[in-house]
């Protein structure tokens, strides 16, 4: 029982990696594009209870650079994707969650890039959680404030994040290494402690035979 404890545990250390990867993170966007290029501009809204059922709907708000408010620009709802502004009409598309109306990741590719893109770009979730007996609804909203460049550059930000996620995933496999290591040296130590008791108890049967055989004889 024991061992297969330890067995369990083992598999469970294997498998947590695979898990962590599939859960929601909310990850900042970047904020540096290339003039010219394509551009993801990021939005991701984790749901804070994952065992309630949900819908979401995504609308994308923009506002330029010099301009006082923001316009709407782009819309998703789970099925299908409508562009707005005619400034940005064939070079937004949806790069979010897809095959689900739950959505939590709302990011979308900007094509072709240009300097007028530049400005504050605002992501808005409008999430309705289902319970049993009625339904809450919430507003998410994030920004990006976006900058274009010429060309390409690269920030300390950038670095740092780089650097971090590097750093998240070595010390992740290290942990798992030992945690692999420790169960190992358990099971068997334990195996080996199976081993003995087997060995002690098969001794015992033998000495008690032994000692029964003898004990006939003598009666004879």
């Amino acid at each position: 029982m024991e061992r297969t404890r330890l067995l369990l545990l083992c598999v469970f250390c294997a498998l947590s990696v695979s898990l962590c990867s599939g859960a929601c993170a909310e990850v900042d966007s970047d904020t540096e594009a290339v003039a010219g290029k394509s551009f993801k501009l990021g939005c991701i809204s984790c749901k804070m209870r994952g065992e309630v059922e949900a819908t979401a709907t995504v609308d994308w708000m923009f506002r330029a650079r010099g301009e006082a408010d923001f316009v709407h620009i782009y819309s998703y709802d789970g099925e299908a994707s409508s562009i707005i502004d005619e400034r940005f009409q064939d070079r937004m598309e949806w790069h979010g969650s897809k095959n689900t109306f739950d959505l939590q990741d709302a990011s979308v590719d900007l094509l072709n890039v240009t300097f007028n893109d530049s400005g504050v770009y605002r992501c808005m979730f409008n999430r309705v959680l289902s319970y049993k007996h009625y339904e809450f609804s919430t507003i998410v909203s994030k920004e990006v404030h976006l900058t274009v460049e010429g060309k390409a550059t690269r920030g300390t930000a950038s670095i740092v994040s780089e650097v971090m996620m590097y750093v998240s995933i070595i010390g992740l496999q290290l942990w798992l290494l030992v945690e692999m290591i420790y169960c190992y040296r358990k099971i068997a130590a334990a195996g080996e402690e199976a081993l003995r008791a087997s060995a002690a108890e098969y001794l015992a049967i033998a000495s008690e035979s032994k000692d029964n055989c003898a004990g006939v004889q003598v009666a004879e």
